[in-house]
């Protein structure tokens, strides 16, 4: 089986574009990623096309990698249209990785674009709701409010509204974990603000992040609750955007000139279960498959990217990824080793928090990020000397856990 290379990366900046398409945005990091591996439109050999909400906004329902291929001139090549809900980008990835480990193809795109804002706040917020099982709300909802008043004691009893109300259900979701784990584990509200005020510290330093301004763990404290321990900016933003990755074997990386490859050492995509929450979670059985393909472990990795559509969201998968004991995330980012200049770097992009979460794109943004980061290309957020990254992207929910999950772990060439 060919091992497989990533050679072209395009991102375009996150962020509110009513005037911008999910075509248009498609077509420029398409672009920008041809550019990267100095390939042409010919070159292609398949498509692998991620996004979500292109149907309930504008009725695109099916075809859309087609349509959008088409009308920039890329035709005759197999193009699989991907849905995933928030990890579609990254499952693009693992099919366009799986043709060419099969050899199946030499050269593959994977695409994902996405556009969320709309004049109509309630309908973008809504959306998000197809991402869970929608035949059983009603038994999804029961499980929130339960949880909630097992849970009231951690709130002092904050009362936040009916789950989804005036927000993404899903910020209801990633609550209800942190209580969890502030009840098992004793973290706080703090420790969710100190990694929130690191990753708005990377962000900072990312031109393609939606929100670029620095922040303290004071003023992230401050800023107007969502569903208690989150605040605003503990949660991923609304918005639009894309990426791209271009893939190749190594046979044909052999015939390029002055490549600059990043090795996929392992792609793993699997989906949740119906569990307790103190039962061995996605993340953690993923992430053990992906380290015993790569023939590493926790400790070799140098940056990560992690689904971080909360603060809560970071702190649970660095336990998950075995960054640290369980329970241990909070004290793991108090101590500053996720922040620029620590042991392991965490969301350096600035995260979902703070790059932007458009959801059929998030996943290859990551793989943008530590694309970069292993080519040493990362500017002023660069972790010196990175050799391995890892990048987890969840999606969807069913449950206690997310409906599905991709890990990849990428080395530097």
């Amino acid at each position: 089986m060919e091992n497989v290379y990533i050679i072209g990366l395009g991102m375009i900046r996150f962020g509110k574009y009513p005037d911008k398409t999910v075509r248009q945005m498609a077509h420029e990091v398409t672009n920008l990623a041809l550019a990267d591996a100095n390939l042409t439109k010919e070159d292609l050999e398949a498509a692998f096309f991620s996004n979500t909400f292109w149907g309930m906004y504008t009725n695109q329902h099916s075809i859309r990698g087609e349509v959008t291929l088409r009308s920039m001139g890329i035709g005759k090549i197999p193009v699989t249209n991907v849905e995933n809900a928030c990890a579609g980008a990254s499952t693009a990835l693992h099919h366009a990785y799986a043709g060419i480990r099969a050899g199946m193809y030499d050269v593959a795109i994977a695409i994902g674009s996405e556009k969320i804002t709309h004049p109509d706040k309630a309908f973008a917020l809504g959306a998000y709701a197809s991402c869970m099982d929608l035949e059983n709300i009603e038994a999804g909802i029961k499980l929130f409010l339960e949880m909630s008043e097992r849970y009231k004691h951690v709130t002092g009893g904050q009362d936040d509204g009916a789950p989804g109300q005036g927000r993404s259900i899903f910020m209801d979701a990633y609550a209800l974990g942190a209580r969890w784990h502030m009840d098992k584990f004793g973290s706080t509200q703090k420790q969710l603000a100190v990694i929130c005020a690191k990753n708005h510290f990377h962000g900072s330093l990312n031109p393609l992040a939606q929100y670029q301004q620095d922040m303290t763990v004071a003023e992230v404290l401050a800023d107007r609750p969502v569903a208690y321990p989150l605040t605003r900016s503990m949660c991923a933003p609304v918005g639009d955007g894309a990426a791209a990755a271009i893939v190749c074997s190594e046979s044909y990386l052999k015939k390029l000139t002055a490549p600059r490859p990043v090795k996929i050492l392992a792609s793993v995509l699997g989906t949740g279960r119906d569990r307790t929450l103190d039962e061995e979670d996605i993340g953690e059985r993923l992430v053990k498959k992906a380290y015993n393909i790569a023939g590493i472990g926790p400790k070799d990795v140098s940056c990560a990217e992690l689904h971080d559509a909360t603060s809560y969201g970071e702190l649970h998968q660095c336990e998950a990824m075995g960054f640290c004991p369980m329970g241990g995330g909070g004290p793991f980012a108090e101590s500053g080793a996720t922040k620029l200049g620590g042991s392991l770097p965490v969301n350096t992009s600035g995260g979902l928090e703070c790059r932007g979460h458009p959801i059929g794109a998030s996943g290859l943004a990551q793989i943008y990020e530590i694309g970069l980061q292993l080519r040493g290309e990362a500017g002023r957020r660069q972790v010196p000397n990175a050799r391995i990254g890892l990048a987890e992207n969840g999606g969807g929910n069913i449950g206690v856990e997310e409906a599905a999950m991709c890990i990849h772990l990428l080395q530097r060439v």
